[in-house]
């Protein structure tokens, strides 16, 4: 049985943090839920691990309209939906044979299970926002079981236990 552990990105608007990048350490791979802001941002992240990543309705310009609206991630045995505002999925997830849903938009972080399937929004990784705290989320996939976590870029120590 597969036992991966997949980093969860949104909204980070230009902005790379130490403290991001340090959470995903050990990560097989990541995913930006979109609002990247710059190239650069997707260039570091891929010093980390290999990065799935979807457009979100700020990253304008020749390298954001390259990136897909949604990606159909695989890990190991299940399919992450990818697309940066759930309040555009137009597909029933469970339906569909997705196990995840990652989105971003709100800047609010969420981990939420319905009808079988894990919706997570790892928050915004960017500038604050809101009053919220950056946050980022770690996946795990082991088999076809997944959890996530928040993680609040702020909490020094908070990578252990992922």
């Amino acid at each position: 049985m597969d036992d991966l552990l997949v980093g969860l990105i949104a909204d980070t608007h230009g902005t790379i943090r130490k403290a991001a990048l340090d959470a995903f350490a050990g990560c097989d791979l990541i995913v930006h839920a979109g609002d990247v802001g710059r190239s650069a941002v997707l260039e570091a992240l891929r010093r980390t691990a290999p990065v799935f990543a979807v457009r979100g309705n700020m990253d304008k310009g020749h390298w954001g309209e390259k990136l897909p609206k949604t990606q159909v991630v695989p890990v190991g045995e299940v399919f992450l939906y990818v697309l940066h505002d759930v309040a555009e999925l137009q597909l029933n997830p469970a339906a569909a044979g997705f196990a995840v849903v990652v989105s971003g938009h709100t800047h609010r972080p969420a981990v939420a299970r319905r009808n079988g399937v894990l919706f997570v929004n790892p928050g915004s990784a960017g500038p604050g926002r809101y009053g919220l705290p950056p946050s980022v989320a770690l996946l795990r996939a082991e088999g076809s079981n997944v959890s996530a976590r928040i993680v609040d870029l702020n909490q020094p120590g908070n990578r252990e236990g992922g």
